[in-house]
């Protein structure tokens, strides 16, 4: 008899990513709750930030193409999900590990769905200026740009982790990771296109979608497929 073909190195199962993920929900409900009924001190603080944000991004036209750029090319969703697609070709054919590969990209490609549709049913407005310095479309919470990076990045650092990334790699990646995540929310609220707690929002359901998949491809896999 042959030996089944296996997805990646096993790995046991860390009840810690349950907990997290446990965690994780708790906090996002919470904060969505906040921002559906317009929690007053949550709208306060909001704005508060967001009008000091805008207030240094008006006045130093040098930083903000920076974040532009940075938005725009760098962390644009589209440039996340293209990092995402990449991982997936190198785990299929280095490793030969299809289950793992698609459930990555499924991943992603329902991260983006959750995130449209909370879009669209909680339908926030995004913050208005008279003296915008950039512009962006469609409802503001949660953060697509923070989402998608989230998901993307935790994804990444996933499947180098299921492989046995050398530590160097590792640390570079998870350096690379914490700039992008914290980056991607940073430019959004320089450039005055969201609200604090729309970022937040991003971070926390993107870092939900990861745990969740993590913790069911354990489960559904099997031993067998790591």
């Amino acid at each position: 008899m042959h030996p089944a073909p296996v997805d990646s190195p096993p790995r046991p199962r860390d009840p810690r990513t349950a907990r997290a993920s446990a965690v994780l929900a708790a906090l996002f409900g919470v904060l969505l709750v906040a921002v559906a009924v317009r929690w007053g001190p949550l709208m306060t603080l909001d704005r508060t930030l967001a009008r000091t944000a805008h207030r240094w991004a008006v006045a130093d036209p040098g930083p903000t193409h920076v974040n532009r750029v940075l938005t725009d090319w760098v962390w644009d969703p589209w440039t996340m999900r293209g990092l995402c697609a990449v991982a997936v070709l190198w785990v299929v054919w280095r490793h030969h590990a299809w289950r793992l590969g698609l459930w990555a990209a499924a991943t992603c490609a329902l991260g983006t769905l959750i995130q449209q549709g909370l879009k669209a049913a909680v339908d926030r407005a995004r913050p208005v200026w008279p003296d915008p310095v950039d512009s962006a479309h469609y409802a503001a919470f949660p953060s697509g740009h923070a989402m998608t990076a989230t998901v993307v990045c935790g994804l990444v650092l996933w499947l180098l982790h299921r492989f046995g990334a050398r530590p160097f790699l590792w640390r570079t990646a998870c350096a690379l990771v914490a700039m992008s995540v914290v980056g991607v929310g940073l430019t959004r609220l320089w450039l005055g296109v969201h609200w604090p707690s729309d970022v937040l929002g991003g971070w926390l359901l993107g870092a939900l979608t990861v745990t969740v998949a993590v913790t069911a491809y354990g489960r559904l896999a099997g031993p067998s497929h790591g």
